[in-house]
């Protein structure tokens, strides 16, 4: 969600118009990567530092925000901007669009969020659905269909790309077979399967890297080293801008339980790198079994299969990938996709404007 909305302000930027991003964040004050990354391109970021409950404050301060730069329209990303800030906007007379990423069906908490937001979204002026399969969930929900809009996810191209080599002296890895996995270490994205996956692979001189951080870190950890595999699991946290160190890895990993439109996905496959994913959410709204390894279920002795099949038939993984590539650059560059936002923006201030005139 962050890159795709990184992608989208700088390009809006680019294209002459003027963008704010609000950035709700914990009230910890040290610097946050993702702002720092964004405002090291020029980006105009309001960080707003809120206590994880403190709702009243985040409602006063975007609402403050809608009142000082007047903006047409007002983009959320997420449950909680949804929820939360989308309603602050329409109160100031604001057009509202937001874009859904996906529904987590987790905690007892996310659910009663995603509950809420799709009755929230039943209000916006447009919401674009990142997969097939979320399009169908918006409609199923009740947001009228005119309103909702499908739009996959882009790839902006790394301006300075690393090499293999490079790529693996910044991890410090050595020259072996690498796993590469990608994600926020949670249950929907499946750091379990993969870890699962790998203990059964036959290949037991590769090198699984988890790129990513999140609540079930420990719980991974301890799973690891009771599958006997911890010596091989290479934990590197979260990586500012990790799809530059996508040329280290053999085989990029995706496991997940539920996906949108995963933009590690679109950066594996940019970087030419072959791909085992399973075959969850929009994962198949991008690659097919000619460009991509897909795993019908989540049988992680079938991902365990795929990924030694990689290793040992390079040639024909390496056709694969080159597939992939072909395919991410040319059906989802960035310059049709933020013009297509562009006019989502557009009808979506027009449908604002003709309702409020009834």
């Amino acid at each position: 969600m962050e890159s795709v909305v990184g992608i989208l302000v700088a390009g809006q930027l680019r294209h002459g118009h003027s963008a704010h991003l609000a950035a709700v964040l914990p009230s910890k004050r040290e610097p946050h990567a993702f702002v720092a990354s964004l405002e090291a391109q020029g980006v105009p970021v309001d960080a707003i530092h809120i206590k994880n409950w403190d709702y009243r404050a985040e409602r006063r301060l975007i609402r403050a925000l809608c009142k000082q730069y007047r903006p047409h329209v007002v983009h959320t990303h997420g449950f909680r901007p949804d929820v939360i800030d989308g309603g602050i906007a329409r109160s100031e007379g604001i057009a509202t669009v937001s874009t859904c990423h996906g529904f987590v069906e987790s905690s007892w908490r996310v659910r009663a969020y995603q509950w809420l937001q799709r009755k929230t979204l039943r209000k916006f002026d447009a919401v674009v659905a990142v997969s097939v399969g979320i399009a169908d969930k918006l409609r199923e929900a009740g947001v009228p269909v005119e309103r909702v809009h499908l739009v996959f996810n882009a790839f902006a191209e790394d301006t300075d790309p690393l090499s293999r080599v490079e790529a693996r002296r910044l991890l410090n890895l050595p020259e072996r077979p690498v796993i590469g996995w990608v994600g926020r270490l949670s249950a929907e994205k499946g750091p379990d399967i993969a870890i699962d996956a790998f203990a059964q692979m036959r290949k037991t001189d590769a090198l699984l890297l988890m790129l990513g951080e999140g609540r079930d870190e420990s719980w991974l950890r301890e799973r690891a080293a009771a599958a006997g595999v911890a010596e091989r699991v290479i934990w590197r946290g979260a990586l500012s801008n990790a799809r530059r160190v996508f040329p280290a890895f053999d085989v990029f990993l995706l496991s997940s339980r539920t996906e949108g439109t995963p933009m590690a996905l679109l950066e594996a496959m940019a970087a030419k790198v072959p791909i085992v994913a399973t075959r969850v959410g929009g994962v198949p709204d991008i690659v097919d079994p000619s460009s991509a390894c897909l795993i019908e279920d989540l049988d992680s002795l079938a991902v365990a299969k795929a990924i030694d099949e990689v290793l040992s038939q390079p040639e024909s993984a390496r056709a694969r990938a080159e597939r992939a590539n072909e395919r991410v650059m040319s059906q989802f560059a960035v310059e049709p996709w933020l013009t297509r936002y562009e006019s989502i923006y557009r009808a979506a201030l027009t449908s604002h404007r003709g309702r409020n005139r009834r």
